[in-house]
């Protein structure tokens, strides 16, 4: 063969990769449809046309559920067992889980945004987020907090203790604040 004919069969075969996972179960689902709509009235003696789209969708919600219960689930059960068995990737997976649950889960973490002043001398300032206000268990005197400041174009930052009297609360929801962080001042809100 040329090398027209081979770019020619190259081609055809990657069309054929590129449709065939659309393609097999539209096809599939397609079948059962029309299988399920053109047998209810000889299985049950009811000729109700459409019938079919809504057995189809009746099943495809139980191998949903059946498949989530059975093979979904246990197996990200298992998974996430070995994550807190594996000493050195439990540290890494529980820290990081735990700062995704501060931005985007349930119990955020960064709704208090805040101003804080880090040179006196030069009227310094930073923008950040308090994350804890109480830290004797630490051994952390009163008077100071944890402010956690977000790096700028970067999904990292860094935790500083600061005094309490150096910390400025902002009035601006968090979302807002978090984006003016990250976009390094370039977006306003």
């Amino acid at each position: 063969m040329n090398k027209i004919s081979k770019a020619i069969v190259s081609l055809f075969l990657q069309g054929v990769l590129y449709i065939t996972p659309i393609f097999i179960p539209l096809y599939i689902l397609y079948s059962v449809f029309v299988s399920l709509d053109s047998n209810f009235e000889e299985w049950f003696g009811i000729d109700i046309p459409g019938l079919g789209i809504l057995a189809l969708f009746a099943l495809l919600t139980i191998i949903g559920f059946l498949g989530k219960m059975f093979i979904t689930e246990p197996i990200k059960n298992k998974f996430y067992k070995f994550l807190e068995k594996t000493p050195l990737i439990k540290t890494i997976y529980n820290s990081v889980k735990d700062l995704l649950k501060a931005f985007v889960g349930k119990e955020k973490k960064f709704t208090k945004p805040v101003l804080v002043k880090v040179n006196n001398i030069s009227d310094l300032e930073k923008v950040g987020f308090i994350t804890q206000e109480d830290l004797s268990d630490f051994g952390i005197s009163e008077g100071k907090i944890a402010v956690y400041f977000p790096h700028s174009y970067a999904f990292s930052g860094e935790m500083f203790i600061v005094p309490k009297e150096s910390v400025k609360l902002i009035d601006k929801k968090s979302a807002d604040v978090m984006k003016f962080i990250v976009s390094a001042g370039v977006s306003k809100s």
